[in-house]
């Protein structure tokens, strides 16, 4: 028997690795092996890289689990040899070649991009970067519509900031032409349109499941559901 694959959660943008809480306890009260790693945010090639990398040292098969810009994360990241399955949380589900703007663009925009604040970074022997939160007083309603108050204002104001450059950088391969895929689909988000995560999911054959109601926070408000997804594509692929 195939040993038990061990889920790597990526988070996506506007968050870190602790908003996969709820589904790591759900997980580990399975008995399936998991880890939450910090995404570093910085760029689709480098983050993917770092994430490959972390996959690649884990012994025996890899889940990846990516969640919103995660998604595109573990696209180019997936194609590491021991990885065997991918699981899509609200997510951007690229092509080989194609930019998460060119993606989103083929739908109306999400309210979350009219609702962005710009900041700048420091880049070794160049110009600054340019990277972006969300605005605090729309956070709420556009990231976490479904999650409490008292937890949205912490999440607000603990945003890990997104660098602007991942919306024009192609995705250097697309791991699920040859590896099976899930994808949760948030039919409330108002982050990444629905119909963006829709439009993925199905190109790439995934395995689609909607949770009705949900934000784009569907991993905080919604762990349970969430993690039964991923345990289906632990033991399909295990």
């Amino acid at each position: 028997m195939s040993p038990t694959p061990t889920v790597l959660l990526v988070h996506g943008a506007f968050a870190d690795a602790s908003s996969w809480a709820g589904v790591v306890e759900e997980l580990r009260g399975h008995d399936i092996p998991v880890r939450a790693l910090p995404n570093p945010l910085r760029g689709l090639a480098s983050d993917a890289a770092y994430i490959a990398s972390a996959a690649a040292q884990i012994d025996g098969p890899v889940v990846l689990v990516g969640h919103s810009y995660g998604g595109a994360i573990i696209t180019v990241a997936g194609a590491a040899e021991n990885v065997v399955g991918l699981v899509y949380v609200a997510a951007y589900v690229p092509e080989q070649g194609e930019s998460l703007g060119e993606l989103q663009g083929r739908f109306p925009l999400a309210p979350l991009v009219a609702n962005l604040d710009e900041w700048t970074y420091p880049v070794d022997g160049a110009e600054p970067g340019v990277e972006v939160t969300i605005k605090q007083d729309a956070f709420p309603d556009i990231f976490a519509a479904d999650v409490p108050a008292e937890v949205t204002r912490i999440l607000a104001v603990s945003q890990r900031p997104l660098s602007a450059s991942v919306f024009t950088e192609p995705a250097a391969t697309a791991a699920w032409q040859d590896k099976p895929s899930w994808a949760v689909v948030a039919d409330a988000d108002e982050a990444i349109n629905p119909d963006v995560q829709r439009f993925g999911a199905k190109r790439a054959g995934a395995t689609v499941i909607e949770i009705e109601g949900a934000s784009h926070a569907v991993a905080v408000s919604r762990p349970e559901e969430v993690a039964s997804v991923i345990r289906d594509a632990v033991r399909a692929t295990g």
